[in-house]
């Protein structure tokens, strides 16, 4: 495949087509949703229409030469690299200051970095582009099925748990602060007496 369409180019121009966004997803191969905490529109592609794009084309590049970099056998290495990339992103997600910021930044990265892996893969092994029928085994024991609906249901699932890697690092932080918080001397002596009665 030979295109000197960018991704960014083709976000951009959905980006400023307007409000029918069922019209811009039919027109531009892309999927979007919304953000409600921004109040923006996240636009990313389709599994196919990514590979549609100059973008492609070099990250598919980009992971061969990883491959060639590595030690382990590719599926192997891909399989690692998947799932090692997605904890990264996740733990990011918890860390950062506003997670809805932080997906809408992010999203379309790791789904495109996610389908080039796969097509690597798929390439040096001399076999087919990976389809919605059967995801490759690279995926065997991958969270999120990549691409059904056309990578829709990998974008949403990926997204809620990005928030929610954010929302449960919260809760944490706040059990944590709490169970730091000093005692006060009433409590103490209130669970002196206590266990003194027993």
């Amino acid at each position: 495949m030979s295109t000197t369409t960018t991704l960014a180019d083709l976000l951009a121009e959905a980006d400023s087509a307007g409000h029918d966004h069922t019209a811009t997803e039919r027109d531009s191969g892309l999927l979007h949703i919304h953000n409600h905490a921004t109040g923006g529109i996240v636009w990313f592609p389709t599994w196919k229409k990514f590979r549609e794009t100059a973008d492609w084309r070099e990250a598919v590049d980009g992971v061969a030469e990883d491959f060639r970099a590595a030690s382990a056998p590719v599926e192997e290495w891909a399989a690692t690299f998947l799932a090692d990339d997605l904890a990264i992103l996740l733990k990011r997600a918890a860390a950062s200051s506003d997670a809805n910021i932080f997906v809408q930044e992010n999203l379309v990265h790791h789904l495109t970095r996610t389908w080039a892996v796969a097509d690597a893969v798929a390439t040096a092994a001399g076999a087919d582009l990976p389809t919605g029928s059967t995801p490759p085994p690279v995926f065997a024991g991958y969270p999120y099925d990549v691409y059904a609906q056309d990578g829709g249901v990998f974008a949403t699932t990926l997204w809620n748990d990005v928030i929610d890697a954010r929302r449960n690092q919260a809760i944490a932080d706040e059990a944590a602060r709490k169970a730091l918080k000093p005692v006060s001397r009433k409590a103490l002596k209130n669970a002196a007496r206590k266990a003194a009665r027993r």
